[in-house]
């Protein structure tokens, strides 16, 4: 596989799942880890988003369990439940999925959810 055709459908991946938001997290690590942005691009896009088993809407809701459930990355999570937003999942969708981690991840987690959940919807009614 050529690493440039990894970067490019990365790169074109990250633009249809995330917008400008994927884009400005990778011109945030230029100037201190241009190599770590190159991977971020490559692998998690390039690679695996762009496998053919599941489609961007399961791929954002399980993103979106997943980033809920550790607990501790409420940036990552607001980007990803706004790429859940571009990619079809619905507000309902993304409540439902934040609320079935309580289940698994325990409550403060599904609250720290639900809170990430309400700003971002926020941010989109403001606009």
């Amino acid at each position: 596989m050529n690493i440039e055709n990894r970067y490019e459908r990365g790169l074109a991946k990250l633009r249809e799942i995330d917008g400008e938001a994927g884009e400005r997290v990778v011109q945030s690590l230029e100037g201190i880890a241009p190599d770590f942005a190159r991977y971020l691009i490559e692998f998690p896009f390039g690679d695996v988003y762009s496998r053919p088993g599941l489609d961007l809407k399961s791929r954002e809701i399980a993103v979106v369990a997943a980033l809920t459930a550790l607990g501790n990355a409420a940036p990552q999570l607001k980007v990803h439940i706004q790429a859940a937003l571009n990619v079809g999942v619905t507000r309902d969708e993304v409540v439902e999925t934040i609320m079935q981690m309580a289940v698994y991840a325990g409550f403060p987690a599904a609250l720290n959810g639900l809170s990430a959940a309400k700003e971002v919807f926020a941010q989109g009614d403001a606009r």
